[in-house]
C-alpha cells in the first residue's frame, strides 16, 4: 500500500471568495491559465499543462478553463491518476499560494472555514482514499485554533497544513501561536509543514520575483526556519508531544543537520532545554527529493521511523515514479515509508486502505 501526505487540491469551491485576493484561475492573452492572488501571479506550471498549451497553440486555440476547473472539481479524475501512480490513499492540501495569511482576518477566517468544508465535500466522494489537512488562518492564531479543533473533529481532517515563515508577521516561535500548539496535542495530530511563495504578500511588487525564486529555493528555506525557530524558540519544551512533518524531503534540515546541532549552543539567545538532535522524535520528512541517492541518504540520516511518503503529486516539481524505487531497505523499513509511518501519525486505520496494484509502467 501506499499513502501520499503531498498532494494539492486546487477546487473551484473555495476560488474567487474575494475581489482582491481571489484567488482567481484566470485566462491569459496566449491561451494559458494562470492562478492569481491580489497582485500576484504564479508563473510555474506544471510540464502537463505545459504541454497542453503548446499543442492548443499549434492549433490556434486557448487552453479550455472550465474544462480545466471541472478537472479539478471532480474526485474521480484524481482517483484515476491515483490508480495510475499505485496509491492507496491520498491526504490532500489547500496549495500554499492560497494560505491567505497575508490578508486581513475579516477574509481569511472565513477563507479558511470554506477551504475545509470544500475539501471536506470533495474527499466524501471516497473518504477511505480521500482525506485532508485542515486550513487554519495563523495569523489569527485563536481563531485558527478553533478552526483546527473543527475541521479535525467534524470534518475529518488529519491535522493542520501550516507554510514555513511568516504568518503575517508572526513565525513559529511567536507565543501567539501557543493555542495551535495545544490544539493539535489535544487531537494528537500533526503539522504539516509546507513553504509558500513569500513574493505573494509583496503587493504592487509581486511579480518581480524573478525565476520564483521564493517559491523553489524559498520554500525549502522557510520550511528550515520552522525547524530552527521552533526548536530554538522552545515550542517542544512547552509542547512536547507536539509532531511536525515537514516535506520537499525536510527542507535543507536533514543534509546541515550536524551545523544546526553544532551552532545552537553556541548562540547567545536561545530557549530549547535540550540538544537539537534530541528533538528529532518531533519531526518527520517525506522523500520528495529528486535523486535516489539523496532519498538514501536522508532515511540513513533520519531513520526509517520518521519518514514518509510525499510526492507533490501533480505539482511543477513532483517525482513522476514511485519515490520508494530503488531504495536500500528492509521490507519493514520499505513499509514503513510507504504506509504504516502514515497510519501511525494520522490515526489512520489500515483495515480501510486498499492495495492498488503497481502500474507496469512504474515497475519497470
Amino acid at each position: 500500500m501506499l499513502i501520499d501526505l503531498h498532494a494539492h487540491a486546487p477546487h473551484p469551491g473555495y476560488y474567487n471568495q474575494h475581489p482582491h485576493w481571489g484567488p482567481f484561475f484566470e485566462q491569459r492573452p496566449d491561451g494559458d491559465i494562470k492562478l492569481r492572488v491580489g497582485h500576484w501571479i504564479l508563473s510555474l506550471g506544471s510540464p502537463e499543462r505545459r504541454a497542453a498549451l503548446k499543442k492548443a497553440q499549434a492549433e490556434g486555440k486557448k487552453l479550455d478553463i472550465n474544462q480545466y476547473l471541472d478537472r479539478w472539481a471532480d474526485p474521480k479524475t484524481r482517483l484515476a491518476g491515483m490508480d495510475a501512480a499505485g496509491q492507496s490513499a491520498q491526504v490532500v492540501s489547500v496549495p500554499s499560494h492560497c494560505y491567505m495569511y497575508w490578508a486581513e482576518a475579516e477574509f481569511g477566517v472565513p477563507f479558511a472555514q470554506k477551504v475545509n468544508d470544500v475539501l471536506a465535500e470533495y474527499c466524501s466522494a471516497a473518504p477511505n482514499r480521500l482525506m485532508a489537512w485542515a486550513h487554519a488562518p495563523l495569523n489569527v492564531p485563536i481563531e485558527a485554533a478553533k478552526e483546527i479543533r473543527r475541521a479535525c473533529t467534524t470534518l475529518g481532517a488529519k491535522g493542520l497544513v501550516a507554510g514555513g515563515a511568516n504568518f503575517g508577521g508572526l513565525e513559529f516561535d511567536s507565543p501567539e501561536l501557543d493555542p495551535v500548539w495545544a490544539a493539535l496535542c489535544d487531537l494528537d495530530l500533526p503539522m504539516f509543514v509546507h513553504g509558500y511563495n513569500q513574493s505573494v504578500t509583496w503587493g504592487e511588487d509581486a511579480n518581480s520575483d524573478n525565476y520564483e525564486t521564493t517559491a523553489i529555493v524559498g520554500m525549502n528555506y522557510d520550511e528550515t526556519k520552522c525547524f530552527w525557530n521552533m526548536i530554538n524558540g522552545g515550542v517542544f519544551d512547552r509542547f512536547p508531544n507536539l509532531k511536525v512533518y515537514i516535506t520537499h524531503g525536510g527542507g535543507f534540515v536533514p543534509y546541515q543537520l550536524g551545523r544546526l546541532a553544532q551552532t545552537n549552543p553556541n548562540l547567545d539567545v536561545a530557549h530549547n532545554k535540550k540538544p537539537v538532535l534530541e528533538y528529532l522524535k518531533n519531526f518527520y520528512f517525506d522523500v520528495e527529493l529528486h535523486e535516489l541517492p539523496m532519498r538514501q541518504a536522508m532515511i540513513e540520516v533520519i531513520g526509517a521511523d520518521r519518514v514518509l511518503y510525499g510526492s507533490n503529486f501533480g505539482g511543477s516539481d513532483a517525482v513522476r515514479h514511485d519515490l520508494t524505487d530503488g531504495l536500500r531497505l528492509s521490507d519493514e523499513d520499505l513499509q514503513k515509508i510507504r504506509w504504516k509511518n502514515a497510519c501511525e501519525l494520522l490515526h489512520i486505520d489500515p483495515s480501510t486502505l486498499i492495495d492498488v496494484a503497481k502500474p507496469s509502467a512504474l515497475a519497470a
